[in-house]
């Protein structure tokens, strides 16, 4: 910490051999500064020298590990073989390896049988791509090779096998503008296109190589991933839509069903009120029938009841041994009230 008289300076890191050396700047701290900077100078090289040691570790455990994968590698290749076109699949697949390849170098790439990546025994000094082709009509290498060297001394490096293109088949030279384009532009700095081929014979900044890092980190440790991707898009954007689509379809039968439910409800509710109504006018029919038949119920007891008085009255005068009484207008009289009782 500074004086509380002198204005406080930007303070730097200060190794205890330049602070005895350089007298100086040492007078640009207090003591208590001077030593606290010295010990953080102190622990930061214990951290240096530990991650030092974990990376030692970890590119161990690396080698090991490389070791002991190898052999899954090498039967994973040996199945790979056995489907026709998988790298080149792969390859299309990729999105970052497909910007890079022309109809012509992937016609090349179906002859492409094998793919490894090997790190050099020292992981920390580079790896090799390796790539296997069959009998083409494009080249006679049966195996091309690109080295990545990344020496702690010096830039990282690459070089590749020299391609024995055929007749006529040099792929990189398909794009490279004729000589007197190349004339007119002259004063204009010339565009290549970039493809698979010019990727693989160029050797000009080995520190920026992204295709070398992508097929090494990306593609070599999982390549079935990229091979599948059709299948997956086609998985995602048709079946799934289809299955979407159904999934719509569904909801809108399920929201008609609903509304058919509903309307059903309706009816059912307007027939029971029918069958109510009809119920309750039947009710109301039935208590008029019976009223009606309660009433000639009454009529005919009464007539059956002023018959038998009648006929018990004639029994007592004949019992008293007097004649009825004739009815005014003699038996003719009689007759016709006779009549008139049975028509009534």
């Amino acid at each position: 910490m500074a004086t509380d008289s002198a204005t406080p300076k930007k303070q730097r890191k200060v190794d205890g051999s330049e602070s005895a050396g350089e007298g100086d700047e040492s007078r640009d701290y207090d003591t208590e500064t001077q030593k606290a900077l010295e010990e953080i100078d102190a622990c930061q090289n214990e951290i240096d020298a530990l991650n030092e040691k974990a990376s030692e570790e970890i590119l161990k455990v690396e080698q090991k590990y490389n070791k002991l994968r190898k052999p899954f590698f090498e039967k994973r290749n040996e199945l790979i073989r056995k489907i026709p076109n998988f790298w080149v699949t792969a390859f299309v697949n990729h999105p970052q390896i497909s910007a890079i390849l022309d109809e012509e170098e992937e016609e090349c790439l179906h002859y492409l049988t094998k793919v490894e990546v090997e790190e050099f025994e020292d992981i920390k000094s580079g790896y090799r791509i390796k790539f296997y082709f069959d009998e083409n009509p494009f080249f006679d290498n049966d195996i091309l090779c690109k080295e990545f060297h990344l020496g702690q001394s010096g830039d990282p490096a690459s070089k590749s096998t020299a391609i024995k293109w055929k007749d006529g088949m040099d792929l990189t030279k398909r794009h490279q503008q004729p000589p007197q384009q190349q004339a007119k532009n002259s004063r204009k700095r010339p565009h290549q296109p970039r493809t698979f081929f010019s990727w693989f014979t160029d050797h000009g900044d080995a520190s920026a190589d992204d295709i070398a890092e992508v097929i090494k980190d990306d593609m070599w440790p999982n390549p079935l991933q990229y091979f599948l991707v059709s299948d997956i898009e086609v998985d995602e954007n048709g079946l799934g839509d289809e299955d979407s689509s159904e999934e719509d379809e569904d909801v809108d039968d399920s929201v008609v069903v609903v509304e058919e439910e509903e309307g059903d409800d309706d009816e059912d509710l307007e027939g029971e009120e029918i069958d109510e109504d009809v119920e309750e006018e039947e009710i109301y029919e039935g208590d008029d029938v019976e009223e009606e038949g309660e009433g000639e119920d009454e009529e005919i007891e009464g007539e059956e009841v002023e018959a038998a008085e009648a006929e018990a009255e004639a029994e007592a005068e004949a019992e008293a041994g007097e004649e009825p009484e004739e009815p005014e207008g003699g038996p003719e009289a009689a007759a016709g009230d006779a009549k008139e009782g049975d028509d009534d």
